[in-house]
């Protein structure tokens, strides 16, 4: 028998090119440091394009961060592209642009060391992968954090050295004024508002009250973002509007965490009184003080831990894409109903979202039908519905853990049918109440 002989061509393998990426931060957002950032972009890209043997991914980029916080967003999606097998290496610029942060920076390298990843800080002329590599990374990262120390004392000597001498630290940003060459000067159209802010707070009207008029106005916030409660706080009490100046009210804890801390006497504060012109006078800022302090007084509730509940966090609205949370109708009488209710309804109004309160014993009719059961069990919701939402009024969507999902309705029952002459009593004083007291 004949044998036949096939004669097999071998194709030559492409090279395998390096799949690389650059990293840069800055950490304050002024001009300067943009026009540094977006330099250091181009050049990364230029680099690493112009390379045959590299493959370009991108740069991931932080801006008006500290290198010292391990939650940069820019560097989380880095890793995260790295964890995937994305990248084979990395460019930076220095250690202390990576991260001047010892242990994160000692960390970091180690994990994408075991993921085959190569980091090259160019101003050390080091790869982290050489044999050498951590040694030489423990030292310049170890100097890297007391530079940021030592950075971080002198700003805060020179921060307390212009408190005691009463001038504020750069860059305040306070509805009303605007910051000129150190001075607080005032904005004419944002004074208008904080005057009428005050006015509409002594007439009676609450916190959501304001927000509400507000937002129907048109008028945005300093930074053009929504109005919270906690904004109109801040008006109500902040000394600088009636020309004085509180400085050192908060503190920075340590240089690592940039975390900021309440000053409850653990530094000096100091009050410097009539530093800039005010927009409210002393006797209306004191009339409202004395006006919080009687409501608060009025409507102080004793401290009780909330009830858990299972529906907590799970309730999505499908119009606004907020949560919904328990409420609890005619508290404190034989009439309290709980029921689950759109947080933006709740503290912004129809107008922003018309979605229906949902009674809690409907939430587990309808929770026991998707289940099969005759009767509620909490334990059993937990085990399998992973999130309700309401796309709809009368309409409920419950996704279950295993990713099915199940459309059920309902409907509100006739407050004719359901609620007595005491019933709306009780709810129409503690509307009242909640308005006066908002």
């Amino acid at each position: 028998m004949t044998g036949t002989i096939r004669k097999i061509r071998h194709l030559p393998s492409l090279p395998h090119r390096k799949r690389v990426a650059a990293y840069t931060r800055v950490s304050s957002g002024k001009d300067a440091m943009l026009h540094s950032l977006s330099a250091q972009i181009s050049y990364y890209s230029n680099l690493i394009q112009k390379n045959p043997e590299w493959e370009y991914i991108g740069v991931y980029v932080d801006e008006a961060v500290s290198g010292t916080k391990d939650t940069r967003d820019g560097f989380c999606r880095l890793l995260e592209d790295c964890r995937a097998g994305k990248i084979d290496m990395i460019l930076t610029k220095s250690i202390s642009r990576f991260a001047r942060n010892t242990v994160v920076l000692l960390e970091t390298v180690r994990e994408l060391k075991a993921l085959n990843v190569d980091v090259f800080f160019e101003e050390q002329n080091l790869h982290s992968s050489s044999a050498d590599g951590e040694l030489m990374l423990t030292i310049l990262a170890s100097y890297a954090q007391e530079e940021s120390r030592s950075v971080s004392e002198n700003c805060k000597w020179r921060i307390r050295n212009d408190f005691k001498k009463g001038n504020p630290s750069c860059g305040l940003m306070i509805y009303g004024y605007d910051y000129h060459y150190g001075k607080l000067v005032i904005n004419t159209q944002e004074a208008e508002i904080v005057r009428m802010i005050y006015a509409d707070y002594l007439s009676g009207m609450g916190r959501n009250a304001i927000i509400r008029n507000l937002e129907r106005l048109g008028i945005p916030t300093k930074h053009g973002g929504r109005w919270a409660v906690n904004t109109i706080v801040s008006i109500l009490t902040n000394e600088k509007l009636i020309g004085d100046m509180c400085l050192q009210k908060y503190f920075v804890t340590d240089h690592l965490t940039k975390r900021k801390k309440k000053n409850d006497g653990e530094l000096p504060q100091y009050y410097v009184e009539g530093s800039h012109e005010g927009i409210i006078d002393h006797e209306t800022f004191e009339a409202v003080r004395v006006e919080m302090a009687r409501r608060t007084l009025k409507y102080k509730h004793p401290v009780t831990k909330p009830e858990g509940s299972e529906f907590t966090g799970l309730i999505t609205c499908g119009r606004c894409g907020a949560h919904f949370r328990r409420k609890i109708n005619a508290a404190g009488t034989k009439y309290a109903k709980p029921t689950w209710t759109c947080m933006t309804y709740s503290y912004r109004g129809k107008d922003q979202c018309p979605a229906k309160r949902i009674p809690e014993d409907i939430l587990k009719q309808k929770s026991a039908e998707v289940m099969g059961l005759l009767a509620y069990d909490s334990e059993r919701f937990k085990k399998i519905v992973s999130s309700i939402t309401v796309p709809d009024e009368g309409v409920l969507v419950f996704t279950f853990r295993d990713g099915t999902e199940c459309t059920v309705t309902w409907e509100h029952r006739s407050r004719r049918e359901s609620w007595t002459p005491e019933m709306r009593e009780a709810a129409r004083k503690q509307t009242q109440n909640r308005m006066e007291r908002d």
